[in-house]
């Protein structure tokens, strides 16, 4: 009993199924529901363009904010190279001052200061220079990334362009299939719809407009009367016609022509 049950339950659901699918088919089909089906695949591909677009800006954005960051370490070395450069002109000049006294140079203040100074810009200028080579890394692994998301933007947006070109096509394909199915389905006799029978009402009411004329007709004594017209039209036609053979003497051959093919009878015997 429970199984009986079970199985009326999933034949129930089966049908179910069937007839959502079918419904489901139908409407995927019509042309209103194809058409916002495309508008609402064109506008997801359009939002997610724009994200993408936006994702793409901001990297661009990044390359440009290392970019002058780049600019602004790179100037930070040149200053930091000249006074480098500086510390240690000043410390050649004590070098000088004292013809060369090694104990004397190192013993004299302004040395120990050119000296301070030209470890730490050097230390500073490294840091500055291995920094500046990390951004110009990150510059370029970033120009290669904006570029080929670049060229996969410019291929979304015609892809965009086409699935627009198909929308139009694909709704003018399945009006057409759908025109050719209903006049197939109609020649056949299995259209479902009342197309095939308000074409036949349409001729049976036409052909009852006819013999409803013609019975009016018949009635009122017109097809008499036009009878009667014709019929004097004709008589007409002839009379002009036999007025004319005479005017040009045709009347008259054919008269002669016809007493001369008569001949007297000679084995007649008169009478008396």
């Amino acid at each position: 009993m429970f199984r009986a049950i079970g199985r009326f339950f999933r034949a129930v659901g089966y049908l179910l199924t069937g007839r959502v699918d079918r419904a489901r088919q139908a409407l995927s089909t019509n042309p209103d529901v194809v058409r916002a089906t495309f508008d609402r695949v064109i506008e997801e591909k359009k939002k997610r363009i724009h994200e993408y677009k936006d994702a793409v800006g901001a990297m661009i954005a990044n390359e440009e904010k290392k970019k002058t960051a780049l600019k602004r370490l790179t100037d930070e070395v040149e200053r930091l190279t000249k006074l480098r450069d500086g510390a240690a002109a000043m410390a050649r000049k004590v070098v000088e001052r004292h013809n060369g006294n090694t104990e004397a140079v190192k013993a004299d203040p302004e040395y120990a200061k050119c000296q301070a100074a030209y470890q730490d810009f050097s230390s500073t200028l490294a840091e500055k220079e291995a920094r500046c080579k990390e951004i110009e890394d990150d510059i370029e692994l970033l120009a290669k990334n904006v570029s080929g998301h670049k060229t996969q933007l410019e291929s979304l947006l015609r892809e965009l362009e086409k699935v627009k070109e198909e929308k139009h096509s694909t709704v003018a394909d399945i009006m057409t299939a759908k025109e050719e199915q209903e006049i197939a389905d109609m020649l056949t006799g299995i259209s479902k719809d009342r197309t095939a029978e308000e074409l036949q009402e349409l001729r049976d009411a036409r052909d009852s407009a006819r013999a409803k004329a013609r019975v009016s007709r018949e009635m009122a004594g017109t097809d008499t009367k036009r009878s009667e017209a014709e019929f004097l039209e004709y008589a007409s036609k002839a009379t002009a016609d036999s007025e004319f053979d005479a005017l040009i003497g045709l009347n008259q051959t054919t008269e002669s022509d016809a007493s001369e093919g008569e001949t007297p009878d000679r084995t007649r015997i008169p009478e008396g």
